[in-house]
């Protein structure tokens, strides 16, 4: 009985993993060398709606382009292209 239940119990595993993608740095697919802070449309797609900048475990940026992702919308921030928080 108690054999049944752990072969049940494996399978509702793995029929609900989701085998895990690679991601992929977009900056360095398209070999970009520096990011703009005046390109706001760009960056936009890299912070919240509240404002925060989203983590390199989500956007799949490697850490050299999270880094200048990071400070180029810091600066767009305060050339007043991007909000400081969301609305």
């Amino acid at each position: 009985m108690s054999e049944v239940k752990e072969v049940k119990a494996e399978e509702k595993v793995k029929k609900y993993k989701k085998p895990s993608k690679k991601k992929v740095c977009a900056f360095c697919v398209d070999k970009t060398e520096v990011i703009d802070y005046k390109d706001a449309n760009k960056l936009r797609k890299y912070i919240t709606e509240k404002g925060k900048i989203i983590p390199r475990r989500q956007t799949g940026t490697c850490s050299t382009h999270q880094r200048e992702l990071a400070t180029a919308i810091k600066r767009a921030r305060i050339m007043a292209l991007l909000p400081f928080k969301g609305e």
